[in-house]
């Protein structure tokens, strides 16, 4: 970040002495601020002559419309010290590929994919577990111009139908299951069900990951090889073409969490992601050529695709498939250990939950290498950052990061120059307008509002898939506060333009007409040892709201009228009386979507009587019964 706030100030001819002063410049000046980004980050391909078309309209602007790149080219390019990937399962399973087999693999798949009849546009999928040949299959099909989309293996029949079924890929991946909590999950069951439901589907390949074979299994599906069949080719290196294609060429379609109808599939630019990510990546994260860089993530959400692009940036990616809590929840830092990781990415919940079982990971492993903690998927509590800082590491850049599917990317998030402030991000990105609105569409500081950005970024989304006129897209994003996009996050920023996020703004709660973001009332409730996790909503209750918390406490305990006046008062005294519930209740188990974030909106769709429209985006609905005709709430 030092090195780039030099090399633009040189370009401006300006003095900058610090963040805000490059941040400031690359607001007024988003032409030669995202070029620059391009030639610090070593972007390989052709910029044009032209960074942004329309910068003033929103959606509308268009960005480097005469540059010609290959994403996949892009992140294959470096020679760096260290393997490019390396693997662990949770079976033990130890696996690593160096820069140049990794080329040869998506040279060999990349072929195949030419030979099954795969053009650009055409839609490659991947139904698949974090491994080495997932990452092979995206690089191999965008390398040709293909459009890559993914989900998990833990999806149901009905949840890969509802979100492949839109995008009718070509070209199917698919493995032959995995492994989670100790034990083995079949997928090929489900792939004769998955294959009827989509008739685009002319090619299935199937890696194995339980079996060594799945010869027999693939020769028994329609269009079925197996995947180690395609690496055996004669193809080399050598052989890798990569065809360059405009800065907007489509590259993913990934897809909202679908709790509340069918996923929204959202299309982002091949250029668009590289450079997004790479700013991140390389500045806001410090990554440098053969740093190792891990995250904790399933391919059913935006934090692997964010995780793909370290090959851009020479990072060794450290991928792992599995439970994070196997190992008395110590695996993680077994690997962490074992493989020198640099940057360890993970989710708020997941340090929360390491915290309530006493893991001190500071104490039993060396983490001499670790130079920065990554956490997003909810706000991080404040007390998870003393936890960090006493408990795993004392010098480390811990990194709040806050954006979404919706832009494959970040709108807040570390920057290693600034100090870390407890219980808060630290800055918006660079090139990120980003402010906080009150519902009049005004400017606020010190107070809640809503997130928006109010200028044009490479990272918005092309558009969704199957919505010609972009009705659908503009008004997700901008039928709010027209001209601004409107992010759905309730948030503040911060006197030291740090931002606090308080949870979703659809899911916030307005009792008496006050609104309390549900993160105020997690920050308090979660801080004391006998709650391992909570959810909160709003019961609409004679005329007005009233909060509903309920809880699941460690194995064993009850919730008695001691603890109910624990947690009340704990909430009072720590927020206002508005915060405290009207009901506490106990649950034995919380409703979370696939890639771990609880469902507010689909509980309180339960409370009150309303249909839960798609199940499938779950990862436990049968959880949703615990919430349903609760005699306590009926008065």
């Amino acid at each position: 970040m030092t090195a780039f706030l030099r090399y633009a100030a040189k370009l401006a001819e300006a003095n900058f002495s610090c963040y805000r002063d490059l941040q400031d410049w690359a607001l007024a000046c988003p032409d030669a601020f995202w070029r620059a980004v391009w030639e610090f980050c070593g972007v390989k391909g052709d910029a044009g002559d032209q960074v942004l078309l329309h910068a003033d309209r929103m959606p509308g602007a268009k960005w480097f419309p005469n540059a010609k790149l290959n994403f996949a080219e892009n992140l294959l390019r470096h020679d760096a010290p260290g393997p490019a990937l390396v693997f662990w399962g949770e079976d033990k399973a130890r696996r690593s590929l160096s820069r140049r087999e990794l080329r040869e693999q998506v040279a060999r798949v990349a072929a195949a994919l030419r030979e099954m009849g795969v053009r650009p546009g055409d839609r490659v999928a991947a139904y698949m577990p974090n491994m080495p040949e997932t990452l092979v299959t995206m690089l191999a099909a965008t390398s040709i111009g293909a459009t890559f989309t993914s989900a998990s293996p833990d999806f149901g029949v009905q949840g890969v139908l509802d979100r492949f079924g839109q995008t009718r890929p070509r070209v199917l991946v698919a493995c032959d299951g995995y492994w989670y909590n100790g034990k083995p999950v079949d997928v090929c069951s489900k792939l004769p069900a998955i294959l009827e439901g989509l008739p685009s589907v002319e090619h299935l390949v199937l890696a194995g990951y339980l079996s060594d074979s799945v010869g027999v299994a693939a020769r028994q599906l329609r269009g079925g090889v197996e995947f180690r069949e395609l690496i055996a080719r004669d193809e080399t290196a050598g052989d890798l073409q990569f065809e360059r294609f405009p800065f907007d060429h489509p590259l993913y379609i990934v897809y909202s969490s679908g709790t509340t109808g069918v996923p929204k599939c959202i299309v982002h630019g091949a250029g668009n992601v590289l450079l997004q990510h790479l700013k991140e990546h390389q500045l806001h994260c410090d990554v440098v050529p053969g740093d190792r860089l891990f995250y904790y993530t399933t391919c059913g959400w935006m934090m692997w695709n964010w995780l793909a692009s370290g090959l851009a940036s020479g990072a060794t990616l450290l991928l792992y498939d599995g439970s994070p809590f196997i190992a008395d929840g110590h695996i993680l830092w077994r690997y962490a250990e074992s493989e020198s990781v640099t940057h360890f990415g993970t989710s708020a919940k997941y340090i929360d939950a390491l915290s309530k079982a006493g893991v001190k990971p500071r104490d039993g492993y060396g983490l001499g290498s670790l130079r920065a903690v990554l956490s997003t998927g909810s706000p991080l509590a404040p007390e998870s950052f003393d936890y960090v800082y006493a408990q795993i590491k004392t010098d480390v850049q811990l990194s709040s990061i806050s954006g979404g599917t919706d832009i494959l990317s970040c709108f807040v998030l570390g920057n290693p120059i600034l100090p870390v402030r407890r219980g808060e991000i630290q800055c918006r990105g660079l090139g990120m307008a980003v402010e906080v609105w009150d519902d009049r569409g005004q400017p606020v500081r010190g107070r809640k509002g809503e997130l928006v950005c109010t200028r044009p970024f490479p990272s918005m989304p092309l558009g969704f898939w199957n919505d010609p006129t972009g009705e659908r897209y503009r008004a997700a994003y901008f039928e709010r506060f027209p001209g601004a996009w409107c992010q759905g996050d309730y948030c503040e920023l911060t006197e030291d333009d740090g931002y606090v996020i308080y949870g979703r703004s659809d899911a916030t709660l307005n009792p008496g007409g006050v609104r309390i973001g549900t993160a105020e009332i997690y920050r308090q409730v979660e801080r004391l040892p006998q709650v391992v996790e909570s959810i909160v909503i709003g019961q609409d209750w004679r005329n007005d709201v009233r909060v509903i918390l309920f809880v699941r406490l460690r194995d064993g305990m009850v919730l008695d009228d001691a603890l109910v006046a624990t947690i009340k008062r704990t909430i009072r005294e720590n927020t206002t009386p508005r915060h405290v519930p009207a009901k506490i209740l106990q649950v034995s188990d919380i409703p979370r979507t696939r890639s771990g974030k609880i469902v507010e909106l689909a509980v309180r769709q339960v409370v009150m009587g309303e249909p839960v429209r798609n199940l499938e985006a779950l990862a436990n609905p049968e959880a949703l019964s615990l919430f349903a005709n609760r005699p306590e709430l009926r008065d």
